[in-house]
């Protein structure tokens, strides 16, 4: 069974992916006389990326008074279960971490976007 992304582009067989290719180079080419000529294909200015202030916002919620007993009680499970002497097959959720950050994170959050 395959599976196919939302995102991904559909496969096509490969005589059509290689037409297209070579059609694809003959226009590439044809637009590049026309920006040389006219310069009206002058490139946009680019916008400037804001900065992401998601990480440092999950940082400061990690770090706060209400999501520390997750946080310890994670880093407990992790050191256990590395030194061996946890349960065998056991493993440490993140999640409950994750949890008490993004309940944190959420309502601070979209006052910082734009």
């Amino acid at each position: 069974m395959t599976v196919a992304h939302a995102e991904a582009p559909e496969k096509k067989p490969e005589s059509d992916a290689k037409q297209e290719s070579a059609e694809g180079e003959e226009e590439e080419e044809g637009e590049g006389e026309a920006k040389a000529e006219g310069g009206e294909g002058a490139e946009e200015e680019e916008e400037e990326e804001p900065e992401d202030v998601l990480p440092a916002m999950q940082d400061e919620c990690r770090e706060s008074a209400k999501c520390q007993p997750a946080v310890k009680h994670f880093q407990h499970c992790t050191e256990k279960v590395e030194s061996g002497k946890g349960f065998k097959h056991e493993d440490c959720v993140e999640e409950f971490v994750m949890h008490c950050v993004d309940n944190c994170v959420a309502p601070k959050l979209f006052s910082k976007l734009r």
